[in-house]
């Protein structure tokens, strides 16, 4: 008999134990990711009355496959479009959050003696509130429809993105040993190129590639590719410095702006769950329950730790961004826990070997904790928001009140402010990718071609190939932004033509010094000659017509695949339209409803609904199917399974809510009285049918049944022709409800639906 693998022995022992405490967990309703870590617990080492894991290096290499998908799956749910469009209430709140925390978990971890990267970890954890628990928090109290959950989720929308930055600036400060500021900065640098590198040519190629080989795409072949690209993205953040789990959420946030991102989140999804459960399987497998007793003291610390500060500086934080104290404190009460990513950067700080043994537990401890006080403290947020407005004077009222109607006025940017940073924008993109395209030329193609074609014809080709690639970008460069409403508006005023000619002069130097860059290195030229050379080439990249369309193009594409998936998912109302966001900050939001079939409403027209008058709502739009009705019309009518888009408050809303219940539950009479049966009977000489066509028997349109059929003599049973009349022996066939049938068979006749 074969030798079973310790690796599989393991991986049946891991899924057993998770299976289990998931079907408990999810009996209990809580999350399925403590469920997880009480699994790991069982299959560990530490706890002696259970099998334990035989090879824990084989897991650890399985939680980091685990890490990769939970990043991947995290990056298909992001949009870097969400980071523009959460509004500046949000940016101040998570910023305000995380900074806050960073300081409150590094100053406990100090006050405990822990070590400076201790601290620093600890620190990074507890600033990071857990996505899914307030999720699904969220969804079990049926909060979705309140103002305040979609701030929340703004603010989580910005905490995962700065997490991950997070991650590279501790996997910098944990190998390098040292905090320096210019590190630092160069490290911050560095990331923001790979971003936007990765971002753009991703955004171009990408959706490209999987609009080409739609057809060719099968639910197996579209999760191999995804996979594919995940796994290349890994290797290549590895090479250039990053953690692999980077690489799999920029790929996941590169795929999520295409259309198929909901398909290939969906096929993902199993494969991310298992290795996603193996993960935290780990997690709970490096508790140990005797360093837990041992460090009771810092779990109680750093749970009220996390409660107090994220209640306090959670609330301030959204206070501080303009918005009411009872929404700011609703905000705060939500965010006090810890989750995934916390696991996340606990286990980065393990693989790198620069945290205690003791970090782990913990912060496990800490998160079990916190999850389970959510609920409590998200149902605490209001009536604490009115012990706290009962006894706050009348001027601070005032003063808070002033201060969040003042933040919601529109902002007039200046049209210099609006020119500066959309030029600064594009010049700063485009040279990300003429940078990325020079690195490539020179140190891959250059040793290539010369390998092929040495000497002065090899540095040629590659100096020729390199410009051509150059040069769309480098004109996009030079003249993106000169036909623009706020450069023509600028140019009418006299006094800012040596301002603007300064920045067209600055964008061509910019072009200039490329082209010189790539000419000097691969030749020996005269500083003039060179800048002369450079000179006359920029000079026709700027008024070749077809390098303008070339340009044009380009960026064409871009922008098409980089709204693609957005322009679809509004149309068929899986996303709400941009100006939902805008509407929160004047107190109304757009919420959506389905029209069930069971209420007595359902076909009746808008202007008979009069939903405005009643209830203060607005219906912006009808989704039927694929098809949108935007502004529908008061003659229009709802049918069963519509969606519909409304705008009001959060009162009128709740208020209106209640028009979609059921009016009446099902009798047990009704599925009795609507069974349907089929039966025969005979044309004699009393029937009042005989010598009746269909029409002239009323036996459809009075009784309300069917004839299926007519049988005359030994003809087979046919179709009744509605001219035909009925005979003296004719077996008539007739299919209705039951009542109705049987009056018509028995002859009585009694029921009729006049």
């Amino acid at each position: 008999m074969s030798e079973l693998a310790p690796l599989i022995a393991d991986l049946a022992l891991i899924l057993v134990c998770a299976g289990v405490m998931t079907l408990l967990f999810k009996k209990l309703k809580q999350p399925l990711v403590l469920g997880y870590i009480v699994a790991g617990f069982l299959a560990s080492p530490h706890l002696s009355y259970t099998p334990s894991v035989v090879d824990n290096e084989s897991v650890h290499v399985w939680a980091d496959i685990g890490v990769i998908f939970l990043l991947f799956a995290l990056g298909l749910e992001f949009s870097f479009k969400k980071i523009m469009k959460v509004g500046g209430s949000a940016i101040i709140a998570a910023c305000s959050i995380i900074f806050c925390m960073i300081f409150l978990g590094v100053t406990a971890g100090t006050l405990f003696g822990w070590s400076r990267m201790d601290c620093l970890f600890l620190g990074g954890m507890l600033a990071m509130s857990s996505t899914t628990i307030i999720y699904k928090a969220f969804a079990d109290l049926d909060l979705f429809k309140k103002q305040f959950t979609q701030l929340v989720m703004s603010i989580l929308i910005l905490e995962d993105i700065l997490a991950i930055v997070l991650m590279v600036l501790l996997s910098t400060v944990a190998v390098s040993n040292n905090v320096q500021g210019l590190e630092l900065l160069f490290s911050i640098g560095k990331l923001g190129f790979f971003l936007i590198l990765w971002f753009v040519v991703g955004i171009w190629l990408i959706p490209l590639l999987l609009r080409k080989t739609r057809k060719l795409m099968s639910d197996e072949t579209l999760l191999i590719v995804s996979l594919a690209l995940c796994f290349f993205m890994v290797v290549i953040a590895a090479k250039t410095g990053f953690s692999p789990a980077f690489g799999a959420f920029i790929m996941g946030s590169i795929l999520a702006e295409t259309v198929e991102a909901e398909h290939i989140d969906h096929l993902v999804k199993p494969v991310k769950d298992l290795f996603g459960a193996i993960f935290f399987v780990s997690v709970g497998m490096m508790v140990d329950p005797l360093m837990i007793v041992e460090y009771a003291v810092p779990i109680l610390v750093i749970t009220l730790t996390i409660i107090l500060g994220q209640t306090i500086f959670g609330s301030l934080g959204v206070l501080l961004s303009g918005q009411t104290l009872k929404t700011s404190m609703q905000c705060g009460f939500s965010l006090t826990q810890i989750g995934e990513f916390a696991f996340i950067i606990a286990s980065l700080g393990v693989s790198l070997g620069v945290t205690s043994d003791f970090l782990y537990p913990i912060v496990v401890a800490v998160s079990v904790i916190t999850t389970f006080l959510t609920p409590y403290m998200i149902r605490l947020a209001e009536p604490a928001s009115d012990f706290v407005e009962a006894r706050l004077p009348e001027k601070w009222k005032e003063t808070l009140a002033r201060y969040a109607t003042g933040t919601r006025n529109v902002n007039h940017d200046s049209d210099w402010k609006r020119f500066l940073i959309s030029t600064g924008r594009s010049t700063l993109i485009y040279a990300i990718v003429c940078v990325a395209i020079v690195a490539i030329f020179i140190n891959f193609v250059h040793p290539f071609v010369m390998g092929i074609i040495p000497g002065f014809w090899g540095d040629l080709l590659v100096a020729v190939a390199t410009i051509c690639f150059l040069s769309p970008f480098l004109r996009a460069i030079m003249v993106k932004g000169n036909h623009s409403d706020e450069f023509v508006t600028l140019w009418h005023d006299s006094k800012n033509h040596v301002l603007l000619l300064a920045t067209v002069v600055f964008r061509i130097l910019i072009a200039i010094l490329f082209v010189m860059f790539v000419i000097s290195s691969l030749f020996e030229i005269s500083a003039g000659l060179l800048f002369g050379l450079a000179l006359i080439l920029v000079t026709v990249m700027i008024i070749s017509r077809s390098l303008k369309k070339q340009s044009l193009k380009i960026e064409k594409i871009f922008f098409k695949n980089l709204r693609s998936r957005e322009v679809r998912a509004e149309y068929l109302g899986t996303k709400k339209p941009d100006y939902a966001g805008r509407l929160m900050s004047k107190d109304i939001h757009l919420a959506d409803f389905e029209v069930p079939a069971e209420v007595d409403w359902v076909g009746t027209q808008l202007k008979d609904l009069n939903f405005g008058k009643l209830y203060g709502v607005h219906v912006v739009s009808i989704l039927r199917g694929k098809k949108r009705i935007n502004i529908p019309k008061a003659i229009d009518c709802l049918y069963p399974h519509d969606r519909i888009q409304v705008i009001g408050t959060d009162a009128d809303l709740t208020k209106f809510s209640k028009m979609f219940v059921p009016t009446s539950e099902f009798e047990e009479e009704e599925f009795e009285r609507g069974e349907m049966i089929l039966r025969q009977f005979v044309i004699d000489e009393n029937s009042p049918f005989l010598g009746k066509n269909l029409i002239e028997s009323g036996i459809r349109n009075r009784y309300h049944c069917m004839i299926v059929g007519v049988e005359r003599g030994s003809d087979e049973l046919h179709a009744a022709n509605p001219h035909e009349l009925f005979q003296f022996g004719d077996v008539i066939w007739i299919v209705g409800e039951r009542a109705a049938v049987q009056s018509v068979v028995s002859g009585t006749y009694a029921i009729s639906y006049d």
